[in-house]
């Protein structure tokens, strides 16, 4: 009888359970929501020029750079980027992703080799990142120094200005070194057009840094809301001529008084702490004129107070930036990035103004 009980609590155990099962495998499933495509992230590419790679805060320097800074500890900083040694190859190099020689800039624009990688002339075989974006469905623009094709004459073509290689909008010089005040060669579109001239930029006091920062500004103000954007923005700072206003300047006064010998080693420290290099990381030995003996203090002081005050212009400028993105609601969704390119400066090319 015992048995008999078991048996049937066991079969209807198993009935109920089926049953159960059929119940939730006949339920209808609810419909799943398609999934949107994720949105596309803005680009900007922020360039600038003739720096030591510990020229910004955040790698040790001296400058007051606080939008940089702040973008490093939002970010990632790199310690291993490699230019190529000057200025013309390390731009084509970013603006296609190739070697120099490929992008057929080699040297600088100054010179055709009538050698492959030696052209002066950035090449039509190679795509920029503005033509492949573009095609992606990018708004592009840029701002600053192009200096990728060969030096204009006044029968040069136009075919390697920044519109024929993919940018919807620019403003900028097409060539390398400018008056800061007085720039040469700038352009707005495939226009050339001066400080005083170009209707849709007219400061109270023109500098070149500031004007590359507003209009960088202008154009993400001005962008197609239904595309995301890619912009290039390629400061001069802090390439020579050393030119900054007097009062940016002045922030600066006395801060390189102790010499050159007593600045690279607070440097290094700095760089130390900041986890740029190893801690066992010594200097090599000092091979310039000593700072005691330095017979042109005044003039090797106000470069360097200019050269300071240059970086920390871009880096207001950048501020600006930051701030229009973030008041469209799009800094959450840009990538942003920061190169210097690193190349030699004749002492004597050095000026100020």
């Amino acid at each position: 009888m015992k048995n008999l009980r078991f048996r049937l609590i066991l079969i209807l155990t198993v009935i109920i359970a089926v049953g159960i099962i059929s119940w939730r495998g006949n339920t209808p499933k609810p419909t799943p929501k398609p999934k949107q495509a994720p949105k596309k992230p803005n680009i900007i590419l922020i360039m600038s020029d003739d720096m030591g790679y510990s020229d910004t805060g955040c790698y040790g320097g001296e400058a007051a750079t606080p939008n940089l800074d702040m973008l490093a500890k939002e970010g990632l900083r790199y310690t291993q980027f490699y230019n190529t040694a000057r200025c013309c190859p390390s731009r084509a190099s970013l603006m296609t992703g190739l070697d120099p020689h490929q992008a057929g800039m080699g040297w600088m624009t100054t010179d055709d080799f009538k050698l492959p990688g030696y052209r002066g002339d950035l090449s039509h075989n190679a795509v920029t990142i503005a033509e492949v974006l573009k095609s992606a469905g990018y708004e592009t623009a840029m701002t600053g120094k192009w200096h990728l094709n060969f030096d204009p004459k006044p029968n040069f073509g136009k075919e390697n200005w920044p519109l024929q290689r993919g940018f919807d909008k620019y403003y900028g010089t097409i060539l390398g070194a400018a008056n800061f005040y007085d720039p040469g060669y700038l352009a707005r579109g495939n226009k050339l057009v001066n400080t005083t001239n170009d209707p849709e930029y007219k400061p109270e006091h023109y500098y070149f840094t500031d004007a590359i920062s507003d209009n960088s500004v202008k154009f993400i103000k001005e962008r197609d809301k239904n595309k995301p954007f890619f912009m290039y923005v390629a400061y001069t700072a802090a390439h020579w001529p050393m030119q900054a206003p007097e009062a940016a300047i002045a922030k600066y006064k006395g801060r390189f008084d102790k010499g050159y010998e007593a600045l690279r080693l607070e440097r290094l420290e700095r760089m130390k702490k900041l986890g740029v290099v190893q801690p066992d990381v010594a200097l090599s030995p000092f091979d310039g004129k000593v700072w005691a003996n330095e017979e042109d203090k005044p003039a090797m002081l106000r470069r360097m107070e200019t050269y300071a005050a240059m970086i920390d212009i871009m880096d207001q400028g950048i501020g600006r930036i930051i701030k229009q993105l973030k008041a469209d609601g799009m800094y959450d969704n840009t990538l942003i990035f920061f190169y210097r390119i690193t190349a030699p400066v004749p002492r004597s090319l050095a000026t100020v103004r």
